[in-house]
């Protein structure tokens, strides 16, 4: 989501995810600009040595493990969030996930909040390539949605109240359809939990 509108989502505008078909999902770019709280919570937990915050938006989450003294890392295509992930006190780069990271093959936690497994339009590709950058015994912590939706594909992009982006793949992945994925990246879900409508597994390789 490189589009300038969603830019302007990271600082604070409404924004929505419009499919082809026409239909919208509003970004909940509030939720992005606070403080974690919720299922946030469940997330950073969890992360108990060095976390890469894949698709960190403005840095809530990275801000947040390196203020509970836990090396951070914040990775995302967009300049604006980069920024702000820095703002906040935290340490970021901006890069595209599928190019070389920082840290390959070490990294204790890899987080995919937000539903950024959706990024790429394909979740086992991209699970794929968080595995590799795992350490042997390394987690994924993964936010999808709610049983029943299974996974979806589609071309889509974002849409402002002054105008729309360019388009591009994204997916969304139920936690029904999890399992299947997982497995076929060569990972295993350790545990699912819910909490504020919110649904974050966590998987091993």
């Amino acid at each position: 989501m490189t589009a300038a509108v969603f830019d302007t989502g990271l600082q604070g505008r409404r924004c929505w995810l419009e499919a082809a078909d026409g239909h919208r999902v509003e970004l909940p770019v509030e939720r992005w600009r606070d403080d974690p709280r919720g299922a946030d919570e469940l997330m950073l937990d969890r992360c108990t040595g060095p976390t890469l915050d894949l698709g960190c938006g403005p840095g809530r989450l990275t801000a947040a493990l390196t203020a509970r003294g836990i090396s951070a890392l914040g990775v995302d295509v967009s300049a604006v969030a980069v920024a702000q992930t820095k703002a906040r006190g935290a340490v970021a780069v901006r890069q595209d996930l599928f190019q070389r990271l920082p840290g390959e093959g070490r990294w204790w936690h890899v987080l995919l909040a937000d539903g950024n497994v959706g990024i790429g339009g394909d979740p086992v590709a991209l699970l794929r390539r968080v595995r590799a950058l795992l350490g042997t015994h390394g987690t994924v912590l993964v936010e999808v949605d709610r049983p029943g939706l299974g996974l979806r594909q589609r071309t889509v992009r974002v849409a402002g109240e002054d105008g729309s982006g360019r388009w591009f793949d994204w997916a969304w992945l139920g936690a029904d359809a999890l399992t299947g994925v997982a497995e076929e990246a060569g990972l295993a879900v350790r545990s699912l939990d819910e909490q504020g409508g919110r649904w974050i597994a966590e998987l091993t390789r």
